[in-house]
């Protein structure tokens, strides 16, 4: 008899989440210079990946709810394929083809994941991803991805041994938000009842609701969640349909982020993040919408993982919601609000509230939980992550990775998702979006180069004083964005 697990609450929730318009898939692509090594890399899937038994398991279904089984007929090949793309085999058709696979379930009756490598006339091959999202959370994913990786064209034979999750500094597996990730661990370690709630969540969502109750914190939290409005209505909200469109940008020298952040006083998500919202306001001005006072609000997902998690997969975050400043469009003026909204965020008790949330919904009827997850998605427009890569080169069975890209799948009628990833003193942006809402996403991931470079030219040409002065930052910033 196949060897049987039971599916935690949380990824119960995550399993159940699908829907034909917003399938419940984190996908990935990483181009590669020049061909990989097909059969190193299967030998890589079998000794790095396949070590742990979810990627040989199936979700079953039974009274007693959902559990792991493993596949008695698992096959490498039916998850390890061959692919070229048509025509020219440009960026265009591989973003295709990625947006083909978003809108295609994987086949329930196999493990939830699968592995192209695709033929491209980019210069060298693709290795584009997709994993359901109840097998793990983009932390744990992105770790056995690389881990698929060396350091080197042509690495020594010995056997890889698992990464190491303990240190929390790692520029490999470091946290989602770092900023807002160890704040909230931080808050939840300041007293031993609320250090006694977070090992609870996992183990017993319904207890962590009578902590809620009893928690001051949280039970603020779960207020402010049920009194918040609906997301400023913008072309980018609606029911999302079956066919989706992704697009990724040119990356951006990370050491000139870390410089202008560092002038302006902000951190490098800061800027990212104003970046992205002047970008969303731009698309929305070109388009002919009004943007005064408009905001997006996006759902950021926070790592809850503590040590003892290290190495294991399954799903270990909370969500918070943070309201992008789209409607501001002096760049200064939009990175400060940027930046005390995030600083807002380092307290919050939402990621534990959604934590809690996600599992009780994964331990309630599946209609309990599609009503939770559409009063959550009417709340937000968009899901964003931002994952810290490793910041040296990487190469997939002799292969050297060129750029990653990752984007995580939208809930309820969420039609947006934005992925920022660093990579070798790189960033990268990755925006998916529902064709019927954004048929062209690329027009917005092009234009996030061009705001940090408004930025980047204030800070070259005003004086310090001048950009520390809101008053003048006002009526100076618009004369050198104009003349940009």
């Amino acid at each position: 008899m196949p060897a049987q697990e039971k599916m935690s609450p949380v990824d119960t929730a995550w399993l159940r989440m699908d829907r034909p318009n917003n399938l419940m898939q984190i996908l990935g692509v990483m181009l590669l210079d020049g061909k990989l090594d097909f059969a190193r890399l299967r030998q890589r899937i079998e000794e790095r990946m396949l070590v742990h038994a979810r990627f040989r398991q199936v979700a079953r279904e039974d009274t007693a709810g959902w559990s792991w089984v493993d596949d008695p007929d698992f096959e490498l090949d039916n998850h390890l394929r061959r692919a070229a793309l048509p025509g020219k085999g440009d960026k265009a058709e591989l973003e295709q083809f990625v947006a083909d696979l978003a809108s295609t379930p994987l086949p329930p009756s196999r493990p939830l994941w699968q592995i192209h490598v695709v033929d491209t006339h980019m210069g060298g091959q693709a290795l584009v991803t997709r994993f359901h999202h109840c097998i793990a959370d983009g932390i744990a994913l992105v770790a056995v991805i690389m881990g698929l990786a060396d350091d080197a064209p042509a690495p020594s034979p010995r056997r890889r041994v698992a990464p190491d999750h303990h240190s929390h500094d790692d520029a490999l597996w470091g946290l989602v938000w770092h900023p807002i990730s160890r704040a909230v661990q931080a808050s939840v370690r300041a007293s031993s009842s609320l250090w006694t709630m977070s090992q609870d969540w996992l183990r017993n969502p319904w207890q962590a609701l009578d902590y809620a109750r009893l928690g001051g914190g949280m039970t603020a939290e779960a207020a402010k969640l049920l009194v918040m409005a609906n997301d400023s209505p913008t072309r980018f909200k609606g029911t999302p349909g079956l066919v989706k469109r992704v697009a990724w940008s040119e990356p951006i020298d990370l050491k000139e982020i870390k410089a202008v952040g560092k002038v302006l006083g902000c951190s490098v998500n800061d800027v990212l993040l104003s970046a992205v919202a002047g970008a969303l306001g731009a698309y929305l001005a070109d388009c002919g919408d009004a943007t005064d006072g408009v905001e997006i609000r996006a759902m950021v997902p926070v790592n809850l993982r503590q040590a003892s998690d290290a190495g294991k997969l399954g799903n270990r975050f909370g969500m918070v919601t943070l309201e992008l400043p789209v409607g501001i469009a002096n760049p200064l003026a939009r990175l400060y609000e940027t930046g005390q909204r995030m600083q807002a965020l380092k307290q919050s008790y939402q990621p534990a509230l959604t934590l809690t949330l996600l599992g009780a919904a994964g331990m309630g009827p599946k209609i309990v939980q599609e009503q939770l997850l559409d009063f959550l998605a009417n709340k937000a427009t968009a899901v964003m992550t931002n994952v810290p890569g490793p910041q040296q080169p990487l190469y997939f069975a002799g292969a050297r990775m060129r750029q990653p890209f990752f984007w995580v799948p939208q809930s309820g009628n969420i039609g947006m998702g934005v992925s920022i990833l660093s990579y070798n003193d790189q960033v990268q942006f990755g925006l998916i979006t529902d064709r019927r809402l954004v048929p062209d996403p690329e027009r917005i991931v092009n234009r996030v180069a061009d705001e940090f470079g408004k930025l980047l030219m204030l800070v070259l040409l005003e004086p310090p004083e001048c950009l520390g002065d809101p008053d003048l930052v006002e009526a100076h910033a618009a004369f050198h964005w104009a003349m940009a």
